[in-house]
């Protein structure tokens, strides 16, 4: 890393023009958490080097309100990983933010179900809601995690713009950003965190950067109003995810909020009939309340969600941050938002603002996402095969329920499930952990319990609740 140190303009000069300077202007386009941690990290890596810096937020949603005018789309999971980063760059999260700690994840499939504990029984996986909750919300008792990180940046020295950029164009190399009856502004640097439900990115295709918008498909996030003592007499602190044989089906979860539970699904041509089918799935009802009524929706929402990347998320003086540049494969965006918002901080304030700098020192860290993207590819066909095999389902059930109920084993499917479910690991450790030859060999043997559906008991003490379903 370079020695930090305020550019002067002979630095700024030797860097081809582009480098920030004392009263630079950057414009961060979105105040999600790609958008917000960015601007939080760069000022604070800004007053390090006693560089003063502008940084305005263009958000115009309003993240405190419920509804859609202060969505931003998302299942709201936040991994265990990102939570440790956090608190290592000392952002905590405050406890009206979390609103469930998640200690374990409950697998259902129609030959039983399994319930897998968080490593070392800590309560690291958070549940939150982004905006101020759906729609029907009266009277929050929470605060959004998107408001949270947008008032950490404007602590510190970041400025809200509640307006959307309509226009970008290009001035002497330096970009302007147009809102509607507002006046031209222009900046030192651009950094779009926009998400891709959003048709400014096309404006950026427009621009002859090499920029092309990322490879997209829906999601059906839907929230159901339960309330606490339901909640906790029904899905309690689990996390309930499903592997079911439903066709377009690749992932599904319900994910308990405070008074909210959220539907969460992921597949091809997602549509409200798929969202009906999965609803009414008999492993659905057995989870949730005997007198749910699925067509009783406090809010629904169909946004679309990255799953291929751009190739190049920079050119000069302009980045791109979060889904609308890289990200996870379908777990832990906000962690991809986090890694992506932090480097490019990082390159900003230490390297420079050029296209090579960002081509040097930015671009690594997006094509080491891609890479294991790639990989994780690889790893959901093998879950695909899993739906659409039943004795594959027998054999994950088998193994995951010994290894629960055999605390002093080590959880070799049980952490390939629970890293697969909350994104806190790196696709390739997942994929190569799939082939470890203890795991093989538990499954091999494994087999011939399967064919006669049968499943370990747990055992007094395990932290497992294993169920069949023969025996229910």
């Amino acid at each position: 890393m370079a020695t930090a140190h305020t550019p002067t303009a002979e630095s700024q000069s030797s860097a081809g023009d582009a480098a920030l300077v004392d009263g630079s202007r950057v414009a961060v386009i979105g105040g999600g958490p790609a958008g917000a941690l960015f601007a939080h990290f760069l000022l604070q890596m800004a007053e390090r080097v006693d560089l003063e810096i502008g940084v305005d937020i263009y958000e115009p949603r309003l993240f405190a309100k419920p509804g859609p005018v202060g969505c931003n789309m998302c299942g709201g999971i936040i991994s265990e990983s990102l939570v440790q980063n956090l608190a290592l760059d000392g952002v905590r999260l405050p406890k009206d933010v979390v609103q469930r700690g998640i200690d374990s994840y409950v697998l259902h499939m129609d030959v039983g179900s399994v319930r897998i504990a968080t490593p070392n029984e800590e309560m690291r996986i958070g549940a939150v809601h982004r905006g101020g909750g759906p729609r029907d919300v009266t009277e929050a008792n929470w605060e959004s995690f998107d408001q949270h990180l947008i008032e950490m940046a404007t602590d510190s020295g970041a400025k809200i713009i509640p307006a959307r950029v309509d226009a970008v164009t290009r001035d002497d190399g330096r970009l302007v950003l147009q809102v509607r009856d507002g006046e031209p502004q222009t900046y030192d640097l651009v950094v779009v965190a926009t998400g891709v439900n959003t048709s400014i990115l096309k404006t950026f295709e427009g621009l002859g950067i090499g920029y092309e918008r990322p490879q997209v498909t829906k999601t059906l996030i839907r929230e159901y109003f339960l309330g606490q003592d339901v909640i906790n007499e029904t899905l309690g602190t689990s996390m309930h995810v499903f592997l079911l044989n439903i066709p377009r089906l690749e992932f599904a979860a319900l994910i308990p909020k405070g008074d909210y539970v959220t539907m969460c699904l992921l597949g091809d041509e997602i549509d409200n009939a798929l969202g009906d089918a999965f609803a009414a799935a008999p492993e659905v009802r057995a989870v949730m309340p005997a007198d749910w009524d699925p067509e009783v929706k406090s809010c629904q929402c169909l946004p679309h969600i990255n799953v291929r990347g751009v190739e190049k998320p920079y050119a000069e003086r302009l980045l791109f941050i979060g889904d609308s540049g890289v990200t996870r494969l379908y777990k832990d965006g906000i962690g991809a938002a986090y890694r992506t918002a932090k480097a490019a901080a990082r390159v900003a304030i230490f390297e420079g603002v050029s296209e090579d700098a960002f081509r040097e020192h930015y671009l690594p860290v997006c094509r080491s996402i891609t890479s294991d993207n790639r990989v994780g590819r690889y790893a959901f066909l093998l879950t695909q095969l899993a739906q659409r095999l039943r004795f594959v389902r027998r054999i994950i059930l088998y193994v995951a329920a010994a290894e629960q109920a055999t605390p002093r084993r080590r959880p070799r499917m049980s952490s390939i499930l629970w890293d697969m479910f909350s994104g806190s690991a790196p696709y390739s450790d997942i994929f190569m952990r799939m082939f470890h030859p203890v795991l093989i060999v538990r499954a091999a043997l494994a087999f011939p319990a399967t064919l006669l559906s049968r499943t370990p008991r747990s055992t007094p003490g395990a932290h497992a609740a294993i169920s069949t379903k023969e025996n229910r």
